[in-house]
């Protein structure tokens, strides 16, 4: 009863544009109606009545005049574009690990797909928002990047914090396990230290369970722990781009993975510290610059993008990812959760060709729901942040011309659509050997870029945040 009831006020809020919580408030003055009946809580049958003579009265109101902010196209696209989603297809269990590889750490598909789609842009202008609910406290604003990948997102976010907090000093946590992103990471990051020299910037390879804290709870891995300390001379741009393209070296002899044997994901074999500041501000930095031993976590961002496999199972997303990235929250602190969304023309692509394939099993609903189950007493100070359809969820395209949609489209833009569709939705190499002599998923490329003039695709987001104190 709870699964109809909700699936019937969700598609009454997409199509009006309404948060749960205020369709909760007007329907029956209760803003938590959704999450109770989502938590297994029970309605009276007088509760029902009300709730659906709400609907029935406003059946046919257009879209509510709220404020969009994540939306790029009117709220009656979205009901007809994104339907509810399918129930969702068990994530596959045992196999070999090796073949269960996280997908986005395949470089060739990667850098294709990040050059091909505006998803980084739209990213970074989604955690832009979040910065004007942030409180910093002395003595830095406090940033953790939970996968920086090749860098775009991170360095866009610190010129939006510049533009916001232009003077306040900067403490920037960035993890990622591979070297190539790193190495993508530094390339950007010289300008950085010109507009705002009062930053200190650290990348890691630590697990999310120790990378906010910068410390290591395995005897082992501590005393192969890796601490580097960086303190760049100079003013100029030139200057810091020379000394950070000289830590190559460095991050080539200790920045190394492997493939865990159990997991299948890549892991680290020496954990790495990377502390980078400008000398002439180290007095200024003292009481920010972190010292091996541990570090605060208290972050007032979090920045969690695409952080787990699409299939990964819903107790390994919230106990190894978000909850830990969670209670790195400072007072005031919010952490910011973006992962793909599908029902889109992208896994239109995947579904003429794997029909019934479902890569994203758990929405942001189920998430929350878990995480707050994982933290117990530990989350009584956050609020577990959904919002509705029209603030959540985003959408970012492929880059076309207008001329290469039509009736011959040309070979390059179809393998970039073919691409970027297997990437976001996370393809296992040995699936697509089946089907790559096969010319059919061509086919189906073009015809799904024909259909809508182009490729697009959905992100889905949400936020933890923190009380303050």
């Amino acid at each position: 009863m709870n699964e109809q009831i909700l699936q019937e006020i969700s598609e009454f809020c997409r199509a009006r544009g309404l948060a749960e919580s205020t369709f909760g408030r007007r329907a029956v003055n209760d803003g938590k109606l959704a999450s109770r009946l989502r938590n297994g809580g029970r309605i009276t049958t007088d509760t029902l009545e009300r709730i659906r003579t709400f609907m029935a009265r406003y059946a046919d109101a257009g879209p509510g005049r709220r404020r969009v902010l994540f939306d790029p196209q009117p709220a009656k696209d979205m009901s007809v574009t994104m339907p509810l989603p399918a129930a969702p297809t068990a994530a596959p269990a045992g196999g070999d690990p090796k073949r269960n590889f996280r997908f986005f750490d395949n470089r060739q598909k990667y850098l294709l797909f990040v050059n091909t789609c505006s998803e980084k842009w739209e990213i970074a202008s989604r955690v832009g928002l979040e910065l004007a609910n942030i409180h910093p406290r002395p003595p830095a604003v406090r940033v953790f990047d939970a996968g920086i990948g090749d860098g775009t997102v991170l360095t866009r976010v610190m010129r939006n914090m510049h533009d916001r907090f232009p003077t306040m000093p900067f403490y920037v946590v960035g993890k990622e396990i591979s070297l190539e992103d790193v190495r993508l990471t530094l390339h950007k990051m010289a300008d950085r230290f010109v507009e705002h020299p009062a930053t200190v910037l650290v990348l890691t390879n630590l697990a999310y369970a120790d990378a906010p804290w910068l410390a290591v709870k395995s005897l082992s891995a501590a005393t192969s722990l890796v601490w580097k300390d960086v303190a760049m001379e100079g003013s100029t741009a030139h200057a810091f781009e020379k000394q950070l393209t000289e830590l190559e070296p460095f991050l080539a002899e200790n920045w190394k993975a492997r493939v865990s044997p159990k997991s299948g994901n890549p892991v680290y074999e020496r954990p790495v510290i990377l502390v980078i500041y400008r000398d002439d501000h180290r007095f200024l930095l003292d009481q920010i610059i972190p010292r091996p031993g541990g570090s605060t976590g208290e972050y007032d961002l979090v920045i969690a993008s695409q952080p787990y496999r699409a299939r990964a199972s819903l107790e390994f997303k919230a106990k190894r990812v978000l909850a830990p990235l969670a209670r790195a929250l400072g007072p005031g602190g919010r952490l910011i959760v973006i992962h793909s969304y599908g029902h889109d023309p992208g896994m239109e692509i995947i579904q003429k060709v794997w029909p019934n394939d479902n890569p994203f099993v758990h929405n942001r609903h189920d998430l929350l729901k878990e995480v707050k189950h994982e933290l117990g007493v530990a989350g009584r100070d956050l609020n577990f942040n959904a919002y509705a359809d029209q603030r959540s969820l985003f959408r970012y395209d492929m880059y076309t011309l207008p001329s290469e949609i039509s009736s011959s489209i040309g070979t390059s833009t179809l393998f970039a659509a073919w691409n970027a569709a297997i990437y976001v939705a996370q393809v296992e190499d040995d699936r697509l050997a089946s089907v790559q002599n096969d010319p059919r998923y061509i086919e189906a490329t073009r015809d799904v870029l024909q259909k809508h003039g182009g490729l697009w695709f959905y992100d889905e987001s949400f936020v933890i945040s923190r009380r303050r104190d």
